[in-house]
């Protein structure tokens, strides 16, 4: 086996035919920074919903079960370091994933699995609740990494999150040794910010808000996010490369007018970012406690 094969990533998300989101983001991203991917859609899309009505492919919960223990007895499956899950069909597709990354980590105690919850937004859940109960309750609770939204971690946890003080306690309470919270709450005027909690960093990322942002943007933070962590960086600096990877491939295309992401003219902003990040420590809430 090759070092290069030894860092496969499984990715398990959405697929659409036309643009840059679930798996088309983060496949094109991790496969960029060098890593060979295991791609497996959960369904297949023309385009993302919100572009408007499209036909939707689904596979069987059966056959996607089936397809679960294809992978786990796949003759190659020592070369997978990490999994990252996005976007699922059903609630089985998630139950299916759980039994994966058990079977996996059976193997490698230290496989990284991140865990994207996409599930909803402001807006309240564009899932059916089965699907998002079996997220959190079956692979919430795996994940190295969990990456919600604000939203998603308000619905995941139960709790409003009016301030980054609740999003820490709420971060914390879910479980997951690392978190990385999107749409977290700014501390610059006209900003945003990821926000990213472990056992001893409570770190933001901020950058300006753009306006009419195209879809993918989670999708592409979280594989980033991966490659790096993959990479050997220590948190902080894989918080800040991450971040201003997505910022940079968001900005250039909503400069250019597109309403996609535009991943293969902005290859580079994946791989050497150029643009500028506020990053803060915040207090841990750890931190609190003890005064």
């Amino acid at each position: 086996m090759s070092e290069n094969t030894a860092r496969a990533v499984i990715v398990i998300s959405s697929h659409v035919v036309r643009g840059s989101v679930g798996n088309r983001a983060a496949v094109f991203a991790l496969e960029t920074l060098g890593h060979p991917v295991w791609a497996l859609p959960t369904v297949v899309l023309p385009w993302h919903p919100g572009h408007g009505r499209s036909t939707r492919l689904t596979f069987a919960e059966a056959d996607f079960d089936a397809a679960i223990d294809d992978l786990i007895c796949a003759p190659w499956i020592g070369e997978v370091r990490a999994v990252l899950s996005g976007y699922f069909g059903n609630a089985a597709q998630a139950r299916s994933v759980a039994r994966l990354i058990a079977a996996l980590r059976k193997n490698n105690p230290e496989l990284l699995y991140v865990c994207d919850p996409v599930m909803g937004d402001l807006g309240g859940l564009y899932v059916p609740e089965a699907t998002a109960e079996a997220i959190r309750d079956h692979l919430i609770p795996l994940a190295s990494v969990a990456t919600p939204n604000r939203y998603e971690l308000a619905w995941l946890s139960g709790a409003a999150l009016d301030d980054n003080g609740a999003i820490m306690e709420a971060a914390l309470a879910l479980g997951p040794s690392r978190m990385l919270v999107t749409s977290a709450v700014p501390m610059m005027a006209g900003g945003t910010g990821n926000l990213y909690l472990s056992g001893r960093h409570a770190l933001l990322a901020e950058h300006r808000v753009v306006e009419n942002p195209p879809n993918g943007l989670g999708d592409l933070l979280a594989a980033v996010f991966l490659s790096r962590l993959l990479s050997g960086l220590e948190d902080e600096k894989a918080l800040q490369l991450a971040t201003a990877s997505v910022f940079e491939v968001l900005a250039r295309a909503v400069k250019r007018g597109s309403n996609e992401l535009m991943l293969a003219s902005d290859a580079s902003s994946l791989s050497t970012p150029m643009a500028m990040v506020q990053m803060r420590r915040l207090i841990h809430p750890a931190q609190r406690r003890k005064k």
